[in-house]
């Protein structure tokens, strides 16, 4: 089953091990982010090694593992979609999400509850995730 992915999400999984991670490593899961999120997550990369006071190394591996667990793909894939993902967007920052989401016809996977106030794309928290598919 395919899913859209937010940075938050990424985030929150390389930082704190448990569910979330579990998820990404999924095999019955692929997963999609717009490349946006992947160099936000290379330009927090000391954040990242900080809050899991990892080293360089270990955040290689994580660099590593994200590239091979997720498709990071570029706006220019699903710009045709961005005009409808601004009308669902009620914050700026996750229309290339919608976009993407649209443009493969699947879920996104976000804890934030404001890409829930719309109905056109499912959202799925990282909780609705475990209990629809009876992981963790």
């Amino acid at each position: 089953m395919k899913f859209v992915v937010d940075a938050n999400v990424l985030f929150s999984a390389l930082i704190k091990q448990g569910t979330s991670i579990e998820i990404l490593l999924n095999p019955f899961f692929s997963f999609y982010s717009p490349d946006f999120a992947y160099e936000e997550f290379l330009e927090h990369g000391n954040e990242v090694i900080n809050k899991t006071h990892r080293d360089a190394e270990d955040f290689i591996e994580i660099d590593r593992t994200l590239k091979e667990t997720i498709n990071f793909t570029s706006v220019n894939y699903y710009k045709d979609k961005l005009p409808d993902a601004m009308n669902l967007a009620l914050d700026k920052d996750d229309i290339d999400y919608f976009a993407l989401a649209l443009k493969l016809g699947c879920c996104i996977w976000s804890n934030d509850k404001k890409m829930k106030e719309q109905d056109k794309v499912i959202v799925y928290s990282t909780k609705e995730l475990v209990d629809e598919f009876e992981l963790g």
